[in-house]
């Protein structure tokens, strides 16, 4: 299996049930969801004439940049020495689009434990210690519908909100889960309002809130 990868990196997890945790971020190209508030969005296009060699990805390249890499190769890059963290986050672009069994298997193998984020518009294809964080992505312009089979793989439903019919489709989604899982809600943008309701909404419902830490410290 080859991924197409965008970049690799190691920061804080700024978002959802882990944040705070230092993690390594695999970041994937390709994405067909269209979110209007993205800020990946230079992930959503794998255009041939962006491939790079990985050496030139993990020094200094263009952001639509990515290169072809294997679980055995990606396993020794984040293995090098400067990197410590053992947590790592496989997310976007969507990469639900790909089969991660491969990936996450062999990251496991090295020590890691794993995390996917994933709009849940693509079946779920993990190991099962994998921590799935669906932010369900729903109406968005390209089209998808969220799977229920992703939400019933849910560590975390992470939702993305901003007015009170997030709230009510997020309630609808939450009836095809016979579980109750963890509930996540995250101002869409750092706006005021769209903060306000998430709060309120979360001290109502014993949800937790999810604010972006890593965008107020202004790190990747």
């Amino acid at each position: 299996m080859i991924y197409p990868v965008n970049e690799i990196f190691q920061t804080i997890q700024g978002e959802g049930w882990h944040t705070g945790v230092p993690a390594i971020f695999i970041r994937l190209q390709g994405c067909d969801v269209g979110c209007a508030w993205c800020d990946t969005r230079h992930t959503w296009a794998v255009n041939p004439d962006h491939r790079i060699e990985v050496t030139d990805l993990l020094q200094s390249a263009p952001a639509t940049a990515w290169a072809s890499m294997s679980p055995t190769h990606i396993v020794e890059v984040v293995r090098q020495p400067k990197w410590t963290a053992k947590w790592i986050v496989i997310t976007g672009g969507e990469p639900a689009m790909h089969d991660l069994r491969p990936l996450c298997e062999a990251l496991e193998q090295a020590g890691y434990q794993i995390q996917l984020e994933t709009s849940g518009t693509y079946p779920v294809q993990v190991s099962a210690a994998t921590w799935v964080t669906v932010s369900p992505k729903i109406g968005m312009r390209g089209g998808h519908v969220i799977q229920a089979c992703a939400l019933a793989r849910a560590d975390e439903i992470k939702h993305p909100v901003a007015r009170e019919e997030h709230i009510a489709a997020l309630e609808a989604l939450l009836k095809q889960v016979s579980s109750k899982p963890r509930v996540c809600l995250q101002p869409i943008s750092q706006k005021p309002a769209a903060t306000a309701l998430a709060m309120r909404v979360c001290i109502e419902k014993n949800w937790r809130f999810s604010a972006q830490m890593h965008k107020y410290l202004e790190i990747e």
